[in-house]
């Protein structure tokens, strides 16, 4: 399922790197951290790092060796959030879910995911506070 949707979004992936610069994580190994952060409802990127760091089950699923490093944390949230803006994660996790309800793999009865994950990834960067305002100063100067 995974490999089906990584090779449709093949000709999307070219759009959202630059040709130049320093080199970017391969986009079919960042979406495959990231679905593993889903599954495995891994609250933070330090700790979807630290998972990729020793768990060997995870570093084959995404395609490290045993011994290659591990990214960065904040190099791995520059290029998810290429990835975001590009449109190209949703449509991969879309992909993955749609191969998944045809196989008869997942179901709507009933499914139970951490939504401070899923709140986090929808207000990258928004800068609406909760309330709904977006004034700073609203009480006046501070002094």
């Amino acid at each position: 399922m995974v490999d089906e949707a990584l090779a449709a979004l093949d000709s999307r992936f070219q759009s959202a790197y630059a040709s130049v610069g320093r080199p970017s994580i391969a986009p079919e190994r960042l979406l495959r951290a990231l679905l593993l952060q889903v599954l495995y409802s891994i609250r933070s990127e330090r700790l979807l790092i630290e998972q990729l760091d020793y768990n060997l089950l995870f570093r084959w699923f995404v395609g490290l060796s045993a011994d290659e490093p591990v990214w960065n944390a904040s190099t791995f949230s520059k290029n998810r959030d290429r990835l975001l803006e590009a449109e190209v994660a949703r449509a991969f996790f879309e992909a993955v879910l749609a191969s998944a309800r045809a196989k008869g793999l997942a179901s709507d009865e009933h499914f139970s995911v951490d939504g401070t994950l899923i709140d986090a990834w929808a207000s990258q960067k928004s800068f609406r506070r909760k309330d709904g305002s977006d004034d700073d100063n609203r009480d006046g100067p501070r002094g």
